[in-house]
């Protein structure tokens, strides 16, 4: 996928990694669409500011007008409640599959006729090393992923066809505002893990292995859950 001239829609683009990806994809010649829940709120020069909620449908689909020369969607926007699924409150499990799961289901649906009218093009969904382990602590947020790392796949099967490259970015804990109450666990740099997801982006990697961690993870798979969960920190 060639980056430079490519319309891009980033969904939470605000702060964090999406602002970070944002931003290198405007340094890469990329024209970008900011997608936010409060777009008055955006500070970020050289974007077009986008009214996007993933949980509303409504505003997806007005989106998806609006940006209608798109052909690289990143699926980015999400929530973690630190919600377990047996004790946890059932309404913010609920909360996390739909920002995580249902969110970028829906803004794909809504963006692939759009990518394909445009000649084809390129998504990417920022999925988590809990995608693939599954926490007590983080059930919610983690079946969410795990649903998401499913989606990806699925679609990459189901829109290859149509010219649509779908791929996943796995990352384990950065240095952002949802991990900012984590302490003594190795933090990546949110500005290097947004290079390696556009250069893996623009490669066409289907997944894209972004830290340390993560790498060591995905390894241990093969070996079992109780061997991938022991290279956890603690």
């Amino acid at each position: 996928m060639v980056l430079n001239g490519a319309v891009a829609v980033v969904t939470g683009a605000n702060r964090g990694l999406g602002r970070h990806l944002a931003a290198q994809l405007l340094d890469r010649g990329a024209s970008v669409y900011a997608a936010v829940r409060r777009p008055d709120d955006l500070d970020l020069p050289g974007v077009t500011p986008l009214l996007l909620d993933v949980t509303d449908h409504a505003s997806i689909r007005a989106a998806a007008r609006i940006a209608a020369d798109a052909n690289v969607l990143i699926n980015n926007a999400g929530i973690s409640t630190g919600t377990p699924l047996i004790g946890g409150d059932l309404d913010a499990v609920r909360r996390e599959l739909e920002t995580n799961f249902y969110g970028p289901l829906a803004v794909t649906r809504a963006f692939a006729p759009v990518i394909e009218a445009n000649g084809g093009g390129a998504i990417l969904n920022v999925l988590s090393v809990l995608s693939w382990l599954h926490p007590a602590r983080a059930g919610a947020y983690a079946a969410a992923k795990a649903a998401a790392w499913a989606l990806t796949d699925a679609a990459r099967e189901e829109l290859q066809p149509r010219g649509i490259s779908v791929s996943a970015l796995h990352v384990g804990f950065m240095d952002t505002d949802m991990t900012a109450g984590l302490d003594g666990v190795p933090k990546a740099d949110p500005a290097d893990v947004a290079t390696q997801a556009l250069d893996g982006l623009a490669t066409g990697q289907a997944e894209i292995l972004a830290d340390d961690l993560t790498r060591r993870i995905r390894q241990a798979l093969a070996r079992g859950p109780v061997a991938a969960e022991s290279g956890m920190p603690a």
